[in-house]
């Protein structure tokens, strides 16, 4: 019962019993505020939208504090401090990272699968929030990865076990070759071998039982969802469009790490490019043509849920986060 509504009640009382529903509500009201203790996660995070026919749900797997000042490239250090305070963010920069479950109504499609508990207590979330969006682990038929990065592709296996057990796991083969030979991984520094590992690792099960699929290049997946490479970030680093009744939904991984300055200055690159000039023109390449068709785009690492569109601005771009709505 509201407090408002309390008092019309407390007011058609009789004298004598007025005091007594006044302090009745004055003690309701202080169980209440006592009740109602601050929360201190936003666990778990979903969102959903549709692209036409096909249901598209954004998942949080957390955040992760993204030491911007170490790691982009490109940028002073008094140009990035400007654009880091007029964006109210401090560096380290916390960073959303976002998977997506695409539903085609004949198969689900999880693109990415979170850090799966590889960087800090902050990520590795994404199956509380995919089980709070209504779904199952087992439901999950394929899962695209945009790349090899820990990130995006470590949510895949837990204890050696395959989290989604009926899926098959799909990425472009260039990263596979990539990530998964071990004469890469000799040349590589101490951080990327990590890399190498967490690759390996995750992706161990599903090779093992014949649930490993990658493709090359460009091309339909399943109807209505096909992949876009966009290499430089990684070698085989790919972005998914999804399409339906005329509407368009690119989800990229690692094309965009840090907002406040890379849409403004897409030319800033970050240490983890394998090809920084390949991954600056290919975002740039995307970015024109989704601003241009005034189409969605999603990203790994937008604020959650990381959907929205992008316009161009001066020699940059301004990102236009996607307007809430209810699901219908």
């Amino acid at each position: 019962m509201s407090t408002s509504v309390r008092q019309i009640r407390a007011c058609s009382l009789t004298p004598l019993l007025r005091p007594l529903a006044a302090a009745a509500m004055i003690f309701a009201m202080a169980q209440a505020a006592h009740a109602e203790a601050p929360m201190l996660k936003n666990q778990p995070g979903f969102y959903r939208t549709m692209v036409g026919d096909i249901e598209v749900t954004a998942l949080s797997d957390g955040t992760n504090h993204l030491p911007a000042g170490k790691l982009l490239k490109g940028i002073s250090k008094e140009d990035l401090d400007k654009r880091l305070q007029a964006a109210f963010v401090t560096d380290p920069v916390e960073t959303s990272v976002n998977a997506f479950l695409v539903n085609t109504g004949k198969k689900l499609i999880l693109i990415d699968t979170g850090a799966g508990g590889v960087l800090d207590a902050d990520s590795g979330h994404l199956l509380t929030s995919l089980k709070a969006a209504g779904y199952r682990p087992d439901q999950v038929d394929e899962v695209y990865l945009t790349h090899l990065h820990p990130d995006h592709e470590a949510g895949l296996m837990h204890k050696g076990k395959r989290v989604f057990p009926k899926a098959t796991v799909r990425a472009d083969k260039k990263d596979a070759d990539y990530w998964l030979n071990p004469a890469n991984k000799a040349k590589a520094s101490a951080i990327n071998q990590e890399f190498f590992e967490v690759a390996e690792k995750s992706l161990k099960p599903y090779i093992a039982a014949g649930k490993f699929r990658p493709f090359d290049g460009d091309g339909e997946l399943q109807p209505g969802v096909s992949s876009v490479a966009n290499y430089g970030h990684t070698p085989g680093h790919n972005a998914y469009l999804v399409s339906s009744k005329g509407q368009r939904l690119l989800i990229v991984g690692d094309m965009i790490h840090v907002a406040a300055v890379q849409f403004p200055q897409p030319d800033v690159t970050i240490g983890f490019d394998t090809d920084e000039h390949e991954a600056m023109g290919d975002r740039r390449k995307a970015f024109d043509a989704v601003a241009d068709a005034q189409e969605l785009i999603a990203g790994a690492h937008l604020s959650f849920p990381g959907i929205g569109h992008i316009v161009k601005d001066g020699s940059g771009y301004r990102w236009v986060p996607i307007n809430y709505a209810l699901a219908r």
